[in-house]
């Protein structure tokens, strides 16, 4: 198995266990499920009393995005309103050019040819104006677990049928941890 950690703050973002789907050599779109916590039910035989019937106690259960839960990752903003930590595009896209510098800044550290640089940051603007800056209010955004400013933001929107989430991750901004 391969966990792919940020390459900035180190935090684990994603692993192979899930269906990575590059798209414009930038980015991989990752379907993930709504999965529901802490609403075991156990039976023990015994009838529950008619106090405990008529309140229609919570179970305690939580609905949760499986690769926000599984990789611990933090919501940026305030989820109790719903606010995010990006109310504009001009602030996500501050964030998003000293992320993308420090990328660029790894890759040639690691030996990418200047060819394989220039493809990424073609096919990163390309994404970003095609898919998240006309969907932009849409979108929640999510860091590591450190909660590191200068980490990756991982973006989280749903697909056209309105119930499947997925996270776009950034490419090139992932190094491979073999398990």
């Amino acid at each position: 198995m391969l966990i792919y950690k940020d390459i900035v703050s180190g935090d684990e973002i994603i692993s192979d266990t899930y269906n990575l789907v590059e798209k414009e050599d930038a980015v991989y779109e990752v379907d993930c499920k709504k999965v529901t916590l802490g609403s075991e039910s156990f039976d023990t035989g015994a009838n529950p009393s008619a106090e405990e019937a008529e309140e229609g106690i919570d179970d305690g259960s939580k609905q949760v995005i499986d690769v926000v839960h599984g990789f611990r990752l933090n919501f940026l903003g305030d989820e109790a309103s719903g606010t995010r930590a990006f109310g504009t595009k001009k602030e996500y896209m501050g964030q998003l050019k000293t992320y993308m510098k420090k990328v660029v800044g790894a890759m040639k550290e690691a030996g990418a040819d200047e060819d394989k640089i220039k493809a990424f940051q073609t096919g990163a603007q390309s994404y970003y104006t095609k898919h998240i800056a006309p969907n932009f209010k849409d979108f929640d955004f999510y860091t590591g677990e450190s909660m590191d400013p200068d980490g990756m933001v991982v973006l989280l929107n749903y697909r056209e049928d309105g119930i499947t989430p997925y996270m776009t991750i950034w490419k090139y901004g992932l190094t491979e941890m073999k398990v």
